[in-house]
């Protein structure tokens, strides 16, 4: 994938994060003064939801701003990872936001205010146009990295905490069962802690430089071995920069022949085109060290796997 094409790819990210940060805030402002003329558990804890969302929205434009800046002799690879701690920041906001939701719910299933299912019911429309509208700007990048895929997944749910919002002010106009306003928060509540772990445990993983999901480092090993003259592999390492950029680095111990008779460098090669085209995750950063066994054996106390 071309530089410029990534350029491209991230400028349109910020200008859809933008148009979804304006959408968002005119719902938070809506659904903060419908909780305080309502008395709503349910918008309340939207909106607070619709807070972590506006901060998120920021946070990753942000991210999509810095990722667009060039690799330069300090950050060789750029502001990739910029996505990585937007999104870990947007999970814990939406931690917070879960936990207190869950207590006021709580609090409010014990002892429910009275509450206006109408006003409830009009801020509820509103938050679900806007927030269908959102979904309409993200969903063609959802895919594209961490951060648009955090940003996309916080309308979502969004979208889903406004459907509950609908249902409890129906519930309550109907049957009169005001608690039905507190389940609803819990609900909103039940959507925000899951998403929030998925983000930040996949944000973590990056960060601690786990090796890429789907990629199997026995596998990778064995295939190595399976190239002629290879002898053995250690420092076997693999992990993610950011979205699409896994890296992976490996000693790879030749037959001393191979040194001499020029077989190293196609060997180097077909272990590049493997790692490239074989595996379900393709791997075009990686930095290969070919030695030779007495080389190898120089540093064995310092061998990793």
């Amino acid at each position: 994938m071309g530089c410029g094409h990534d350029h491209g790819q991230h400028v349109g990210d910020r200008g859809r994060l933008l148009m979804s940060l304006g959408v968002a805030s005119l719902v938070l402002v809506a659904e903060v003064i419908g909780a305080a003329i309502t008395g709503s558990l349910a918008l309340l804890v939207d909106a607070a939801h619709m807070l972590t969302d506006v901060s998120g929205l920021i946070i990753a434009a942000l991210a999509a701003t810095m990722m667009l800046r060039p690799a330069d002799d300090r950050r060789t690879w750029g502001w990739a990872r910029a996505e990585v701690l937007a999104a870990a920041l947007q999970a814990l906001v939406l931690l917070v936001a879960g936990i207190y939701a869950t207590v006021e719910g709580i609090q409010r299933l014990i002892d429910p205010p009275v509450v206006s299912p109408e006003g409830i019911a009009v801020v509820g429309v509103l938050g679900l146009a806007a927030n269908l509208l959102g979904l309409a700007l993200l969903v063609s990048r959802r895919k594209h990295n961490l951060n648009m895929r955090a940003a996309f997944l916080e309308v979502a749910n969004d979208a889903l905490g406004s459907v509950a919002v609908l249902v409890s002010a129906a519930v309550v106009y109907f049957t009169g069962w005001v608690r039905a306003d507190a389940v609803a928060g819990l609900f909103i509540a039940a959507l925000i802690l899951p998403r929030a772990y998925t983000v930040l445990k996949t944000a973590a993983n990056i960060l601690m430089e786990a090796a890429p999901a789907g990629l199997d480092l026995d596998e990778v090993r064995a295939h190595m071995l399976k190239v002629s003259h290879v002898e053995s592999v250690h420092d076997l390492h693999a992990s993610l920069v950011a979205t699409g950029m896994p890296i992976l680095t490996a000693h790879v111990v030749l037959a001393d022949e191979c040194f001499s008779d020029g077989h190293a460098q196609s060997i180097l090669q077909e272990i590049q085109d493997c790692l490239a085209h074989h595996h379900d995750v393709a791997i075009e950063h990686c930095t290969i060290q070919l030695e030779t066994v007495a080389a190898a054996s120089t540093h064995l106390d310092h061998m990793h796997a």
